[in-house]
């Protein structure tokens, strides 16, 4: 067996030497081992914290009696370490290792590939699962895949059965994803006015691309692209939209009270969009709506629908992702996709010493429906009333 010990930067090298040799993990193993979980406060202490501290393949024993795919570890090392980011993102990077899954994948004798390839895929989900909780846009994919495995006629040939899952998945990415981001592109763009002041908070791909249609188009406008810790992701914001020519400012969370006034519309991405209607996002989207709500500028939220979840959430404390702590300590900021690089000598640099304080890195915060005025899907620009509706007509498609 070999033990890997490997995050960070070195993390494909390492772990693609080791997998090549033997890319096989127990699935006891996997089932059973788990990252130990940090101290944190009792209010989140069900939320499970992702720590650098603890490397998601420190349990991990390879050996040959079950198979974990090398694209899996790969990806999964990249979701821990962040370099994977955004719903979208990490939905295509999944929908790519299910198609790597399925070239790899023989069926054995005497088994039906219908449920022997399910069962293969219980643990490369929970391998990737366990580097990063998965969003609702990858769970849905999952879901979709699952459901198109368990369709398969059990005398389709092997090659044929493969071949159908590769388109499958090939139009379920162009349909859910390319498609329905050219058409919500295209709302979004007829809503943008000459002259308009439009607001961003961090980076989002879908408002990017609308952001560049639009001046494209020819439409007069500026953004203010807003950005908080710990992963400054406005910065990749920033770059895109100045090197397409529109002009830009860039200010931190603390300071939007100040330049509110000049704004006339907020556009915004979106993780997922609950059921009543309340839309999850990175944390900071909801301090950017209400601001916005406060001075009467319309937020539009563009959101593709199959990121529509049918959970209800009111609040950001039962069901939400924890960073590394770490991540707020640090003072180094982060270059392109990596993590923030802690700092010894900040000023919470030993916070851990302190059994009274405990430092909170939520990944989401959820932004009421009332503080939205628009969502813009690929079937059109909805209220954030019509979430199940559209899961109902899903359903019944």
């Amino acid at each position: 067996c070999v033990r890997v010990w490997c995050v960070g930067a070195r993390a494909r090298a390492c772990v693609g030497a080791c997998v090549r040799a033997c890319v096989c993990v127990c699935p006891s193993i996997l089932q059973t081992a788990q990252r130990p979980r940090e101290e944190k406060c009792g209010l989140l202490s069900h939320l499970y914290v992702h720590s650098r501290n603890f490397p998601v393949t420190s349990g991990l024993t390879f050996s040959k009696s079950s198979e974990l795919n090398e694209t899996v570890i790969q990806l999964g090392l990249m979701y821990s370490d962040y370099r994977i980011r955004g719903s979208n993102d990490r939905c295509v990077a999944l929908l790519e290792a299910l198609k790597d899954l399925i070239h790899r994948y023989t069926t054995p004798k005497e088994k039906v590939m219908a449920r022997d390839f399910e069962s293969k895929l219980k643990p490369q989900i929970s391998f990737l699962n366990k580097c990063r909780l998965l969003s609702p846009s990858m769970g849905n994919a999952i879901r979709h895949f699952k459901v198109l495995i368990s369709q398969l006629p059990p005398d389709m040939p092997e090659e044929q059965a493969k071949v159908s899952l590769l388109i499958e998945l090939d139009n379920y990415k162009r349909e859910k994803i390319v498609v329905a981001d050219v058409a919500i592109v295209k709302y979004g763009v007829a809503m943008i006015s000459n002259g308009d002041t439009i607001m961003t908070f961090a980076h989002s791909s879908i408002v990017r691309k609308m952001l560049c249609a639009a001046h494209k188009n020819g439409k007069k406008f500026r953004v203010m692209v807003v950005d908080s810790r710990p992963f400054y992701e406005g910065r990749t914001m920033l770059e895109a939209l100045q090197a397409a020519g529109i002009p830009c400012a860039y200010i931190y969370l603390n300071a939007i009270s100040y330049v509110m006034k000049a704004v006339t519309k907020v556009i915004i991405g979106a993780s997922t969009m609950t059921t009543n209607g309340h839309c999850v996002s990175r944390v900071g989207t909801a301090v950017v709506a209400m601001m916005a709500k406060g001075h009467g500028v319309p937020v539009l939220v563009a959101c593709e629908t199959y990121k529509f979840s049918d959970r209800v959430q009111t609040d950001a404390f039962v069901f939400n992702e924890l960073g590394d702590p770490l991540d707020l300590v640090a003072t180094e900021v982060p270059h392109g996709n990596c993590a923030p690089v802690p700092d010894a000598d900040a000023k919470l640099g030993d916070y851990g010493s302190n059994p009274q304080l405990n430092v909170v890195n939520l990944l989401y915060d959820v932004t009421p429906a009332n503080y939205i005025s628009i969502m813009l899907t690929e079937v059109g620009p909805l209220p954030c009333s019509s979430v199940p509706l559209v899961l109902r007509v899903k359903t019944v498609a």
